[in-house]
């Protein structure tokens, strides 16, 4: 046995040596003991932005959380190594903060799923709960959990994501004003720190690193297990869209359905820029939709605005969904005769992406350019950030979904390590704000790279003018940075707090190369 870890240590660091070569002579796979190092791949420097394409020298695809443990204890102990590590999921980020450029990226999905569901007695104290790897998907969460009349109570809007992808950076979606984010449905985690260490972690035990790998985009570890609160689970979903033609109105309306949680269990809301934009959204939404809006001509367009918002049903007999929809819809200020609504199962609501994804993938145009920017703003500064974004972006050209919807900060722990806007000092404690998905697809058929380079270019010119001085006050969600001096900008008073977390839990830097925060090191040192 210890002749046998012996060898292993000594392959790994032969390992390093070659990892340090300036060539990636790693040809075929490379079998290093219980490592498996294996040839990067198309897919390993792949994301769905395809916008960078930085490819690894190697891929690593675990069969248990020791092999990655093995080999970050290794790197974490070899200061004169370059070699950096990124964790992949579903691949599903924008700019390539799962890629590893001339090192090692983790393939997740490799470690076979597991989830262990577990249902509280009638009169017992605590939740419902379910264990997941963390490289499994919500979806495959959803199918096991509702199997026990269970379900997570706080949901992005696409499925097909890692369990640890979205906990690394939030997890929202239009539950969120209600149960919070993601990263606030998580009552323990499972984590393999920069250092290698292997530790299971919650509020009460290891709470520092619990906090600072929910939101820390992947800098402090890699989440190989989560225990993800659960909720009974409805059996369908009574879901009504509404249109407007004047913004105040809109949000207005978006923040009164936010202030009712005990009858509305969804909000979220769309801008109507063109008839891609109105139809597109429809797939999904299984309504007959007479609603014919004037969007005016090319250069003076008008925009119209969809609320969204749905309402469980449990089939409990004192409980008339459709009368709280009618009285809920009595309250709200939408254009005349333009309220839609829809029932569905509780899966096909959850799942509603898929459909628009099966759509895209029949037409090729699933897997094309996605320049996506998303950002939190300030209930203060939503309307100007409205005017700057349309200021940049041509609506009668613009392919995809804008999202705007609200989010209550008291649903968000402070502890974590996302980054919010802050909150309006003069005006008192704001409860409310905004995000912002600009959801856009660039296929190249009619966008070429210039045409790409200028959407990212216009992209940095409104995150730069919502971010810099008090106007907006906005901050970048899934942010993305060029420099690590942005970096710091973007955290503010939060980066002193960043960067100790980093040096206690991966003081050499070795993850999450592809975010841009930290550059890889060779012994230990402070950021602060």
């Amino acid at each position: 046995m210890e002749f046998a870890l012996f060898c292993t240590r000594v392959n790994v660091l032969v390992l390093l040596l070659a990892l340090c070569t300036p060539y990636k002579f790693i040809q075929s796979p490379m079998d290093f003991g219980p490592l498996n190092l294996l040839q990067a791949t198309n897919i390993s420097s792949l994301d769905f932005g395809r916008l960078l394409f930085n490819s690894p020298s190697a891929v690593l695809r675990p069969q248990s959380p020791g092999d990655i443990s093995m080999l970050l204890s290794f790197l974490s102990a070899s200061s004169f190594s370059k070699v950096t590590v990124a964790a992949r999921g579903a691949g599903h980020s924008i700019h390539g903060q799962a890629q590893a450029l001339d090192g090692i990226v983790v393939e997740m999905d490799s470690i076979v799923s597991s989830i262990e569901i577990y249902k509280k007695e009638e009169g017992e104290n605590g939740f419902s709960y379910a264990d997941v790897s963390g490289g499994a998907l919500w979806i495959e969460l959803l199918e096991e959990s509702l199997k026990f009349g269970l379900a997570p109570r706080s949901w992005t809007d696409y499925l097909y994501l890692s369990i640890g992808g979205t906990l690394s950076n939030g997890g929202i979606s239009g539950q969120t004003f209600k149960h919070g984010p993601q990263i606030s449905n998580v009552l323990q985690l499972d984590v393999v720190t920069g250092k290698g260490e292997l530790v299971t972690c919650s509020p009460t035990k290891s709470p520092d690193l619990f906090y600072a790998v929910l939101g820390g985009l992947g800098q402090f570890g890699i989440i190989t297990k989560a225990r993800i609160i659960l909720q009974e689970a409805p059996d369908k979903v009574k879901w009504v869209r509404a249109f407007y033609d004047d913004f105040h109105t809109f949000t207005k309306d978006q923040e009164l359905l936010v202030s009712m949680p005990d009858l509305v269990d969804y909000v979220e809301g769309f801008i109507v820029l063109n008839e891609q934009s109105l139809h597109g959204s429809f797939i999904a939404f299984p309504a007959h939709l007479d609603f014919i809006p004037a969007f005016g001509s090319k250069g003076h367009s008008k925009l119209y605005y969809c609320l969204e918002f749905a309402v469980h049903d449990y089939n409990v007999k004192d409980i008339n969904v459709e009368k709280v929809v009618e009285d809920i819809s009595r309250q709200i200020s939408y254009l005349p005769s333009h309220l839609y609504s829809v029932e569905v199962s509780y899966f096909d609501f959850l799942n509603r992406v898929r459909m628009e994804e099966m759509s895209l993938r029949r037409r090729g145009l699933w897997d094309v350019p996605h320049p996506w920017l998303n950002m939190f703003v300030p209930k203060s500064g939503i309307t100007e950030f409205k005017d700057l974004l349309m200021d940049n972006i041509s609506p009668d050209d613009f392919k995809g979904p804008i999202l705007i919807y609200p989010l209550l900060r008291d649903k968000w722990d402070t502890n974590t390590s996302v980054v919010l806007p802050k909150e309006e000092a003069t005006a008192g404690e704001e409860p409310v704000m905004y995000v912002v998905g600009v959801l856009q697809s660039a296929n190249p058929s009619d966008c070429s790279e210039s045409c790409l380079c200028e959407i990212l270019r216009r992209h940095r010119r409104v995150v730069e003018t919502a971010t810099t001085g008090p106007r907006i006050g906005a901050k970048q969600y899934l942010a993305h940075h060029p420099s690590p001096a942005q970096w710091r900008n973007h955290f503010g008073r939060q980066w002193d707090r960043f960067a100790a977390r980093k040096s206690r839990f991966d003081p050499l830097c070795i993850l999450g190369p592809g975010q841009g925060i930290f550059p890889r090191i060779y012994s230990a040192t402070s950021f602060i």
